[in-house]
């Protein structure tokens, strides 16, 4: 007999244990319809890797082709700024369908190629060690604010060209776009603050690149501007989603795998005596056993029957990555962490023509951050606290971690 399940995913118990909450709809209800939120939620490993893989029967436009009202519910005076916002991610890259998904991935996906991303693992361990050099010398250790946020966001940074002097403010202005997918009824008006932050900084950033172009990706999307790829907005847009999702989910990466293997000491201890050989491992475990992102959208392009459920043409439908990667269909053992599993086919990166474009450099950063901590504070804790998470549908993004280097 199937549990009745409540729809609200944005309660703390939901927020803080997302694995006993959609594991229940995995087992028993895995093609769910949420009647709150009017949307389906997909939890099996096999029923997302088809959805990506259909990309042509699920559209990621979902900002532009769902003309229903924001859930969970927006403030009524805010549908304009709401409209704004809806427009502004509309023109991100994977907001886009193919063809234009396509030719607009590609004009940043040279910037973003595995190899070039793999150069910059020099500096990620230079930065590493600095900032542990710096935390080391502190009585009192928050993981999260002394190395996880400003690693990835140094490097975002220097990919961006953005001086250093900016770098807090550019955090600043990405926390405020992350308030898309939260649940409060206001959270747009913080959103559409650090849109018009992004409008106002970027900007004069794009103009000066198109007539002297650099080395960083704010030159490679003025360079798609000038070749008519992009217009202005998209170009404003793509920077914005560049930033965020080139250092958001790297943050989650270091502090979810560290409280992980801080909880798995078999797994530490084991980590500890071969980092070199085992970082890769490590990193891929720890994407798949507590992920980053939480969930992503689509919207159904026509009516699609899927584990004998009706997808109707214009439903939305959201998957859940943390319930896929615990699939025990597809893992052994997944509720358990083994930095030893291999393959290790999880979808923390979500699969199909819109993986990732930043997952090599979240790698890099992943694999050396874990490696340092190792070999640098093998005795390493968590110190006692009350675990706490963003109020986010999208993200697995904690509020602290405190730690015991010693």
């Amino acid at each position: 007999m199937v549990t009745t399940i409540p729809d609200d995913m944005f309660t703390p118990e939901v927020m803080n244990d997302p694995y006993t909450y959609y594991g229940m709809l995995r087992d028993e209800d895995p093609i769910h319809w949420n009647e709150l939120y009017e949307l389906w939620v997909i939890t099996r490993h096999a029923d997302l890797v088809w959805l990506t893989r259909n990309h042509e029967l699920f559209s990621s436009a979902t900002f532009l082709n769902d003309q229903r009202p924001a859930y969970p519910a927006i403030v009524e005076a805010d549908e304009e700024i709401y409209q704004a916002a809806c427009r502004y991610q509309g023109d991100m890259f994977i907001q886009k369908d193919r063809p234009d998904h396509l030719e607009m991935r590609k004009v940043v996906h040279r910037y973003f190629t595995p190899k070039s991303m793999e150069e910059w693992r020099p500096l990620v361990v230079s930065a590493t060690n600095q900032l542990l050099d710096e935390a080391e010398s502190k009585g009192d250790v928050d993981l999260m604010k002394d190395l996880a946020v400003p690693l990835p966001l140094l490097v975002i940074a220097e990919m961006m060209g953005v001086p250093e002097a900016d770098r807090l403010y550019i955090r600043t202005l990405a926390e405020k776009l992350l308030f898309n997918n939260r649940g409060e009824p206001d959270r747009y008006r913080t959103y559409v603050e650090g849109m018009t932050g992004m409008f106002d900084y970027v900007s004069p950033l794009l103009d000066e690149r198109m007539v002297n172009p650099g080395d960083d990706f704010i030159s490679v999307l003025a360079g798609g501007e000038k070749d008519g790829i992009f217009t202005r907005e998209q170009s404003l847009s793509n920077t914005a989603l560049l930033l965020i999702a080139g250092h958001e989910t790297t943050i989650n990466l270091i502090c979810n795998g560290t409280k992980s293997l801080m909880e798995n000491r078999d797994q530490w201890d084991l980590f500890k005596t071969d980092t070199e050989g085992m970082m890769v491992r490590t990193a891929e475990e720890c994407l798949r056993y507590d992920s980053p992102v939480k969930s992503l959208p689509r919207i159904a392009l026509e009516d699609v029957e899927l584990g004998g459920k009706t997808i109707k043409k214009d439903d939305r439908v959201r998957w859940i990555i943390p319930s896929a990667n615990r699939d025990p269909d597809k893992f052994e053992n997944p509720d358990v962490m083994d930095i030893s599993r291999w393959p290790n086919p999880h979808v923390a990166f979500g699969a199909g023509v819109h993986h990732c474009l930043g997952a090599t450099i979240a790698r890099v950063e992943g694999q050396e951050v874990f490696r340092a901590l190792a070999e640098r504070f093998p005795n390493m804790e968590v110190k006692p606290h009350e675990p706490e998470y963003r109020p986010t549908m999208a993200l697995r993004s904690m509020m602290q971690l405190p730690v015991s280097l010693n």
